[in-house]
């Protein structure tokens, strides 16, 4: 972890370059250290991934308003100033994408990080880890 999931309206499509915010987002990530100086979160167990809603509507219903739901999983341990210096970077890369998209369409953007504090089942498959962990 940390595990970010996006969820927008599609009509954001021509007016955020998703792809690269999920790139933005991920190297934000990766750069976040905790008290020490050490990484705050493991390279290998970065994840971004965006999904559009095909279907939706938001708020009246009398316009074609655009929403985007950030959500960051991360696992437990890390320090109140650390997550919240984390949501911080998230917001602000956020603020910076999607600048074109509030100045020519009326959109929402809502950012929640949940901690994992303690999982009933937590299995984990993944070669990724070594490539980053020398």
């Amino acid at each position: 972890m940390p595990h970010v999931v996006l969820q927008y309206t599609a009509n954001l499509e021509p007016l955020v370059d998703m792809s690269a915010f999920c790139k933005e987002i991920a190297k934000m990530l990766v750069a976040q250290r905790d008290d020490d100086g050490k990484p705050l979160f493991p390279t290998g167990g970065t994840r971004v991934l965006a999904y559009p809603a095909q279907h939706y509507e938001v708020a009246d219903t009398n316009d074609d308003y655009g929403f985007c739901y950030i959500n960051v999983r991360i696992a437990h341990g890390r320090s109140d100033a650390a997550k919240k210096a984390t949501g911080d970077a998230l917001l602000k890369l956020a603020q910076a994408r999607f600048a074109d998209a509030f100045r020519q369409a009326h959109v929402g953007v809502t950012i929640q990080i949940d901690e994992s504090p303690g999982q009933v089942y937590d299995a984990k498959h993944s070669n990724l880890h070594p490539l980053f962990n020398k």
